[in-house]
C-alpha cells in the first residue's frame, strides 16, 4: 500500500508583506520632516553660497561673482514692506517746487534729493515728455518710474534695446551719488499665462532683475547698493478696472533713498539716444 507523501510545513517567523511597504512609507515621512526642519533653520550664508554654486553650475558665474564687488542680486523680495509712495506727477522743474509761496508750512526736502532729481530730469527730459518714464521725489527718495510699454514686451522680462542707453544715463548720474537703490517690478491683476513664469510674482521679479543687471553691469554703481524686488499686482497706481489703468500699473521703479550727489559728475555730455 502506497504511503501518502508527508506535507512540508511552511516556514514561519517572517514578517507579513505589508510590513515592507509600511517601513518604506515611514522612512519617507521621516526624511520629509527632516527636510522641513532643515529648511526652517536654514543658514542665510549657506543659502547664499549654495545659490552662487548653482549659478556657476548653470554658466552664470558672471552674475554671481564676489570678485566684482558682490552679487548684483543683493536681495530678491516677494513680499516686503513698501517704501513711501512717491508723488504721482512727473517733475518737470524740481527746483521750482516750493510751497512757501502758497502760505503753507514748507516741506523739508533734502538738497541731495532735489539735486539728484534735477540731474535725472536734465538727462531724461525727452523720455519724461514722451511719458515713457517719469521722475518724482519726496522728502526721502527719488523715484524713476518706467512704463512697461516702453521697457518690456508683453509677458517678457528682457529689456527692449531702445531702453539700454536710457538706463546707461541713469547709471552715469547714480555713479556720482550715494544712496541705496531699490528696483521694484509691478504687474496688473490679471493672472499670467506663460510657460516661463509661474505667476505675476515671477514676472515682476524677473523684470526687476533685468534692470538690476543693467545698473551694475558697468560696475559704476556698486552692486551692494542695489536691491531687486518683485511685487506683482501689489501697490497699484490705479484701480485695475480698465486697459488704461492696467497699463499704468505694469511698471518698474528705481527708487534712490536719501541720496547725496557730488559736484564732479559731468552730465552735459550725455546726449539722449533712442534706438529704433
Amino acid at each position: 500500500m502506497l504511503k501518502k507523501p508527508a506535507t512540508r510545513k511552511k516556514a514561519g517567523g517572517g514578517s507579513p508583506a505589508w510590513m515592507t511597504t509600511f517601513a518604506d512609507l515611514a522612512t519617507l515621512l521621516l526624511t520629509f520632516f527632516i527636510l522641513l526642519l532643515s529648511f526652517a533653520e536654514m543658514d542665510a550664508e549657506k543659502y547664499r553660497m549654495m545659490a552662487q554654486s548653482m549659478a556657476v553650475a548653470f554658466g552664470s558665474n558672471n552674475v554671481l561673482d564676489d570678485a566684482v564687488g558682490g552679487s548684483p542680486l543683493t536681495l530678491i523680495e516677494t513680499d516686503t514692506v513698501s517704501l513711501p509712495e512717491p508723488s504721482d506727477t512727473a517733475i518737470q522743474q524740481p527746483e521750482l517746487i516750493d510751497d512757501r509761496d502758497q502760505g503753507e508750512a514748507p516741506t523739508t526736502v533734502p538738497a541731495g534729493v532735489v539735486d539728484l532729481a534735477g540731474r535725472l530730469i536734465q538727462q531724461l527730459e525727452p523720455q519724461v515728455l514722451a511719458e515713457d518714464l517719469n521722475v518724482s521725489y519726496d522728502s526721502q527718495q527719488v523715484v524713476i518710474r518706467f512704463a512697461e510699454e516702453a521697457t518690456f514686451r508683453s509677458a517678457e522680462a528682457e529689456i527692449k534695446p531702445s531702453m539700454i542707453p536710457i538706463i546707461d544715463k541713469v547709471v552715469r548720474v547714480l555713479s556720482g551719488c550715494t544712496g541705496d537703490v531699490l528696483v521694484a517690478g509691478y504687474t496688473d491683476d490679471r493672472p499670467i499665462n506663460s510657460s516661463r513664469f509661474r505667476s505675476n510674482w515671477d514676472l515682476s521679479a524677473a523684470r526687476a532683475v533685468s534692470v538690476v543687471h543693467e545698473l551694475v553691469l558697468s560696475q559704476e554703481v556698486a552692486a551692494e547698493r542695489v536691491t531687486a524686488a518683485g511685487r506683482a499686482e501689489t501697490n497699484p497706481l490705479a484701480p485695475n478696472d480698465s486697459p488704461e489703468n492696467r497699463a499704468k500699473n505694469r511698471r518698474v521703479e528705481i527708487s534712490i533713498r536719501n541720496p547725496t550727489c557730488s559736484d564732479s559728475v559731468a552730465t552735459d555730455d550725455l546726449p539722449v539716444e533712442i534706438l529704433p
